[in-house]
C-alpha cells in the first residue's frame, strides 16, 4: 500500500475523529505537533472502532492519550455475565507510513497494564477516570478478557527485538492463562478496510485444496473436503479479517472453545478432524483447477470467499500453527465451499445467520443430568424448602432462595480440602475444567450432601459480603486482593472453622458464619503478606489465586501466620484510605503540603490540575457527576493564593485542596465529609500535591513528621 492510503485514512481521522477528541491540552503545543498527536487520537478511535464497534463519537470518547497516559492511548470495557472485555489501545500515527513502536514503548505499555490490574487508577489521567468504575463491574463478573491492540500507521513488520519483548511480557503477565491477555496489531491495511466498510473492502480471492472432496449440484453448487491445518493458516495470515467479513460474530480469539480449539491442535492434532464441526465459506464463484475427481484431492479458485462460520476456528487454527507449527501441522479439518453464483436473494444470508445461531453444549450441560445432581435438587426442595438450578436457561432464584449448580460448584470448590480446585475454579471463566470429570467428582463427590452445598454456598456468599465491604476502604494491591481472593480467602476461612458436622441437619451452621468477618479480615491480611513474601510486592495478584502451586504456597504461609501467636500483619498505609489520609495529614511537622509548594516555587502560577477520585466510593459517587462537565476535574494553581491556591474552573472561586475536594464530593453525592485534597489533585506527568510536597521535603532534607492539614 502506499501514502495515497494513508491519506484516505488520515482523510478519514480529520472527518470523523479530530473535531470530537479532547484537545484541551493541545492549546500551548505547536500546530504540526498538535496536528500529528490529534492524528494518533484519532488512528486510535478507529482502532477502538475496529474492535469494538461504535459510533465515531463514543470512540473519540474512549481516547485518553495525553499526560499520564501510562503508555496507553485508548479503553473500551464491555461487561458480560459470560466473560467481559477490556481492550487497550496504543497508536502510533505517521505520514510516511513508519509508525515507530519501540521496545520502550513495549515498557510502557505493559507498566500501564500493571497499574490497571492492580487497580491503582489514580496513577492515570482525568480522561481514563469515567472508566473506572465500567472497568470494575468487568472485573466484578470475573476475570476479564484483555485485550492490548498496537495500531501502528505502517506495513513493516515490529522488529524482532520488539517481538520478543512483547511475548517476554506476555509470557510474565499470562504465567496461569496463555489467553488472560492477548496483544493484536492493527496496520495500514485494516485501517484502510474499516474506512472502506465491509461492503467496499477488496473482494478475497484465493486458491485452496480439498482432500476427499464431494461435490454438491442440486439445488445449488457446493464442494466439501478436508483442508490442511498449514493451508488455512496461510489463509488467515494472506487476508487476515477480511476472511470473515460476513461473519456475524464480532469476537475473535476470545472465548474459552477458541482456546479448546488450539491446545487440540497443539496436543492432539491427529484428533482435530474429529473433535472440530468444520468450516463453511461462501463464495460468489467456485472453479476447479485442472482435473478433480471426487474422493480425491481437488483444487478449486474461490472468488469473493468469506468465512461464515468456524472463524473462531480459523483464527485458532493460525494462532496455533504459529506457536508450534511442528506439531499443529499434522492437524486437518472439514471445509464446506457454497457456490452462491445461482442461488436466490439473501440465500448468503440465510446461510450466515443460520450456521452460527445453534448453542453449543458444554460439559456442565452433561453434569445438570448426574443423578447426583437430580438428587440435590429434589433434596433442595424436600429438605431445605430452596430451588437449586441445575440447567442453563432456567431462571436461578434469588439469594433467599437457593442458588444455581455453578454457585455449588465454585462454593464446593473453595471449601474442598485441595486448595488447588479454588485455583481453577478462578481461572475458569465458564469453569469448563471444573466439571470435567475428575475435577467434578473431587468437588461434589460420589453423593452431594445438600446440607453441605448449602452451607458452603452460604459461606462464600458471607465472605464476599465481607470482602466487598472490606474494599471500600482498600486501594491498590489490597482491593486486587479483597477482589481476586475470594476463593483463596473462603478456602482459608472455612478450613478455620468447626465444620465436622456441616452435613448433619441439626448443626448449626449460623454460629460459625458470625466468625467470618473477623476470620476475613485476617485471612486477607495474612494472604497479602505471603503474596508479598513469596513473589514480591511487583507481583500480580491475579497469578497467585489461579495458579495450583502458587495458591497452595500463598495458603500454607497464610495458615501458618493464622495459627501462630502473632496478630495479623497490618496492612500498608499505601492500600488503605484512612491511612493514607492520616500519613498525608502528619507529613511534615511545621509546614503543610501547599505551604511547602509555594514557597518552594515547585508548580508554577497558571499550572492546571487534575482532580481524580481516590478510594472505590468516591470512583462510585463521583464518576458520573465529574463526566457531566469536564470543569470540574480542573482548578488551576496560584501561589499568591495562600491556603487557597486552587480557582476550581467550575465557579472561578479559591479554594484549598481539601476544601475543594470536600465540597466536590458533597456536590456530587451528598456526603459531607473531611478528606485529603493533596492525595487527589495532581500535576500531569509529576504527581500528586502529597507527592511532590514529599519530594520537596526530602530534597530540602526537612523532617519528616506531623503536619496540620491543608484546610
Amino acid at each position: 500500500m502506499s501514502k495515497l492510503h494513508v491519506g484516505y485514512v488520515r482523510k478519514a481521522i480529520e472527518d470523523r475523529f479530530v473535531d470530537l477528541v479532547d484537545k484541551s491540552d493541545l492549546v500551548h503545543t505547536p500546530p504540526e505537533t498538535a496536528d500529528q498527536k490529534l492524528l494518533s487520537r484519532g488512528l486510535a478511535a478507529l482502532a477502538v472502532q475496529i474492535e469494538h464497534p461504535c459510533s465515531d463519537r463514543v470512540a473519540a470518547l474512549r481516547v485518553f492519550d495525553g499526560e499520564d497516559d501510562q503508555g496507553l492511548d485508548a479503553i473500551a470495557v464491555e461487561v458480560d455475565v459470560n466473560q467481559s472485555r477490556i481492550c487497550l489501545v496504543q497508536a502510533k500515527w505517521s505520514d510516511g507510513n513508519k509508525g515507530k513502536f519501540t521496545e520502550a514503548d513495549v515498557h510502557k505499555m505493559f507498566h500501564g497494564l500493571d497499574l490497571m490490574l492492580e487497580r491503582h487508577y489514580s496513577k492515570f489521567n482525568r480522561r481514563f477516570q469515567p472508566f473506572v468504575n465500567d472497568i470494575d463491574r468487568a472485573y466484578d463478573t470475573g476475570v476479564p478478557k484483555i485485550t492490548m491492540v498496537l495500531a501502528l500507521m505502517r506495513e513493516a513488520p515490529l522488529s524482532d527485538g520488539v517481538r520478543d519483548l512483547i511475548n517476554m511480557k506476555l509470557e510474565k503477565v499470562n504465567d496461569v492463562d496463555d489467553d488472560f491477555v492477548e496483544v493484536k496489531v492493527l496496520t495500514l491495511r485494516d485501517f484502510h478496510r474499516a474506512i472502506l466498510g465491509d461492503v467496499s473492502a477488496p473482494k478475497i480471492d484465493a486458491r485452496v485444496q480439498l482432500d476427499g472432496f464431494v461435490q454438491e449440484s442440486l439445488p445449488y453448487k457446493a464442494m466439501y473436503g478436508t483442508m490442511t491445518v498449514p493451508d488455512l493458516a496461510d489463509l488467515y495470515e494472506e487476508h487476515g479479517r477480511g476472511l470473515f467479513a460476513r461473519n456475524i460474530r464480532n469476537a475473535l480469539d476470545l472465548t474459552d472453545v477458541n482456546i479448546k480449539i488450539r491446545n487440540t491442535l497443539l496436543e492432539e492434532p491427529e484428533h482435530f478432524w474429529y473433535f472440530s464441526n468444520g468450516i463453511t465459506m461462501l463464495c460468489e464463484s467456485i472453479k476447479t483447477i485442472g482435473r478433480a475427481l471426487p474422493g480425491k484431492v481437488g483444487n478449486f479458485q474461490l472468488s469473493g470467499v468469506s468465512v461464515v462460520n468456524g472463524a473462531q476456528t480459523v483464527s485458532a487454527i493460525h494462532r496455533a500453527f504459529a506457536r508450534n507449527p511442528s506439531t499443529a501441522q499434522d492437524g486437518r479439518v472439514m471445509v464446506r465451499l457454497i457456490s452462491l453464483e445461482n442461488c436466490p436473494p439473501g440465500f448468503g444470508d440465510q446461510v450466515t445467520t443460520t450456521t452460527n445461531t445453534q448453542n453449543p453444549i458444554e460439559e456442565r450441560d452433561f453434569k445438570s443430568l448426574d443423578p447426583g445432581q437430580v438428587q440435590l435438587r429434589d433434596d433442595f426442595t424436600l429438605l431445605l424448602k430452596l430451588v437449586y438450578v441445575t440447567k442453563r436457561g432456567e431462571t436461578v432464584p434469588d439469594p433467599a432462595h437457593g442458588c444455581s449448580i455453578s454457585e455449588a460448584a465454585e462454593a464446593l470448590a473453595a471449601t474442598s480440602s485441595n486448595a488447588q480446585l479454588a485455583a481453577v475454579a478462578k481461572r475458569d471463566q465458564h469453569a469448563s475444567e471444573l466439571w470435567e470429570d475428575g475435577n467434578y467428582q473431587e468437588v461434589f463427590g460420589a453423593k452431594p450432601n445438600v446440607f453441605r452445598v448449602w452451607r458452603c454456598v452460604q459461606l462464600l456468599r458471607a465472605v464476599r459480603t465481607e470482602l466487598q465491604s472490606l474494599r471500600e476502604g482498600l486501594v491498590w494491591r489490597a482491593d486486587s486482593a479483597a477482589f481476586y481472593g475470594d476463593l483463596l480467602v473462603t478456602h482459608i476461612v472455612f478450613r478455620r472453622l468447626v465444620t465436622h458436622s456441616i452435613e448433619a441437619p441439626e448443626f448449626d451452621w449460623s454460629k460459625e458464619l458470625a466468625k467470618v468477618p473477623a476470620l476475613v479480615r485476617d485471612a486477607l491480611s495474612w494472604v497479602l503478606t505471603a503474596i508479598d513474601n513469596e513473589y514480591g510486592t511487583t507481583s500480580h495478584i491475579v497469578a497467585a489465586v489461579r495458579n495450583a502451586e502458587r495458591i497452595e504456597r500463598v495458603v500454607r504461609a497464610a495458615l501458618r501466620g493464622l495459627d501462630s501467636d502473632s496478630p495479623a500483619p497490618g496492612l500498608s498505609a499505601d492500600y488503605q484510605v484512612s491511612q493514607a489520609e492520616t500519613r498525608a495529614v502528619t507529613r511534615g511537622r511545621k509546614t503543610n503540603a501547599v505551604v511547602t509548594l509555594v514557597t518552594a516555587g515547585r508548580i508554577q502560577d497558571g499550572t492546571v490540575l487534575e482532580f481524580r477520585p481516590y478510594s472505590k466510593p468516591e470512583r462510585r459517587d463521583m464518576a458520573e457527576w465529574l463526566a457531566e462537565d469536564a470543569r470540574r476535574s480542573l482548578a488551576t494553581w496560584s501561589n499568591e493564593g495562600g491556603r487557597y491556591p486552587l480557582q476550581w474552573h467550575a465557579d472561578d472561586a479559591w479554594y484549598s485542596p481539601s476544601g475543594l475536594a470536600r465540597k466536590m464530593r458533597l456536590l456530587a453525592s451528598g456526603v459531607n465529609t473531611s478528606v485529603q485534597g493533596t492525595l487527589r489533585w495532581f500535576v500531569s506527568g509529576e504527581g500528586s500535591l502529597d507527592e511532590l510536597a514529599y519530594a520537596v521535603r526530602l530534597e530540602e532534607g526537612l523532617e519528616v513528621g506531623e503536619e496540620p492539614a491543608d484546610g
